[in-house]
C-alpha cells in the first residue's frame, strides 16, 4: 500500500535525489543526466511510490552496470554510437519520458491495470534495447541487418544478432518479474493473470527493442567520417575529431529519438493487450 501522498511526495523527491547524486559520483550519469533522473525519479518515486520505483531502478542499475562491464571488448564499437556511458539528460529522457507520463497518469485513470503494464512495457523495451546493445556487441559473430539480413559491423543501427535477441529477451524478463511481483492492487490475482502479465511484458519489451533495429535500420541519423572511412552515429564530429556528414536518414531522429520510439512502442503494445487480455 502507497503512503498518502503528503508524505510520500517529499520521500520520493528525496530518494531520487540521493540516487541521482550517487549516479553522478559513480559516473552513471553526467550533469544534466543526473537532474533530469532526478525529475524523472521524483515523479515516479513520489507519485507512483514504491512498486513503480522499483521497476525504474531495476531498469536503471541493470543497464548502468552493463554499460560499465567489458570496457575493452567495447572498445572497437565505441566510435559507432553517439554518446558515451555516462547518460545525459537526453537518454535519461529517453529511456523514461514515457514511463514518467504513464505514471502521473495512473492515479487520474482510477488505477487501470493496463496502464501499469504500459509502463512495464516501456521499461522492459528500454532495456531489452539497453540489454541487446550492451551484451550483442560482444557476440563472435557479426549482427546482420534487419531490414536486409546484410552482414554489418557490430555496433552498426538496426543490426542484429542471435546474442543480441537472448540479450534483449533477458532485458525484458528483468523487468517482467518484479511486474508481476509488485503489480499494483487493482490487478487480478492467481496465476493465469500473472502468467499473461509476464507474457505481455516480456513480449512488448522484445518487440520495441525490434522497432528500435528497425528505425535505427531505416529512419535513423547515420554519419560517415571520411578520413577513417567509418560510418557512425556522432554527430558533428567523428572520435578522431573530423566532421562527419550525414549518409542516410532524417536529421532529427538520433539515437535518443530512436529510444524514446522504443519505449512508446513497448507501452502501446502491453497497454492494448492488457486492454484486451487482463482489463479490469
Amino acid at each position: 500500500m502507497n503512503l498518502p501522498l503528503l508524505i510520500q511526495l517529499p520521500l520520493g523527491i528525496i530518494l531520487a535525489a540521493i540516487i541521482a547524486a550517487a549516479a553522478y559520483i559513480a559516473k552513471s550519469l553526467s550533469r544534466s543526466g543526473a537532474f533530469a533522473a532526478f525529475i524523472l525519479g521524483s515523479i515516479i518515486f513520489g507519485i507512483g511510490g514504491l512498486s513503480w520505483s522499483i521497476l525504474l531502478l531495476v531498469f536503471f542499475l541493470s543497464s548502468s552496470t552493463l554499460s560499465r562491464l567489458f570496457k575493452k571488448q567495447k572498445l572497437a564499437a565505441e566510435e559507432k554510437f553517439s554518446k558515451g556511458s555516462r547518460r545525459d539528460a537526453g537518454q535519461v529522457a529517453a529511456n523514461g519520458a514515457v514511463a514518467g507520463i504513464l505514471t502521473l497518469l495512473f492515479p487520474f485513470l482510477g488505477g487501470a491495470t493496463w496502464i501499469w503494464a504500459a509502463y512495464a512495457g516501456a521499461l522492459a523495451a528500454v532495456n531489452a534495447d539497453t540489454w541487446a546493445t550492451e551484451l550483442g556487441i560482444l557476440g563472435k559473430v557479426f549482427p546482420r541487418l534487419i531490414t536486409t539480413g546484410k552482414l554489418v559491423e557490430p555496433g552498426t543501427s538496426g543490426g542484429i544478432s542471435i546474442t543480441g535477441t537472448l540479450a534483449a529477451l533477458s532485458g525484458a524478463i528483468i523487468i517482467a518479474i518484479p511486474a508481476v511481483i509488485f503489480k499494483p492492487s487493482t490487478f487480478f490475482y492467481g496465476l493465469e493473470p500473472n502468467l499473461l502479465l509476464f507474457l505481455i511484458v516480456t513480449v512488448s519489451g522484445l518487440a520495441g527493442s525490434f522497432v528500435d533495429s528497425l528505425i535505427g535500420a531505416t529512419l535513423q541519423s547515420i554519419y560517415f567520417c571520411p578520413i577513417c572511412q567509418k560510418q557512425t552515429e556522432k554527430f558533428p564530429l567523428h572520435s578522431c575529431g573530423n566532421p562527419t556528414e550525414i549518409i542516410r536518414g532524417m536529421s532529427w531522429l538520433n539515437n535518443d529519438w530512436v529510444n524514446t520510439f522504443c519505449g512508446f512502442a513497448g507501452a502501446v503494445l502491453a497497454g492494448f493487450l492488457a486492454l484486451v487480455m487482463l482489463y479490469k
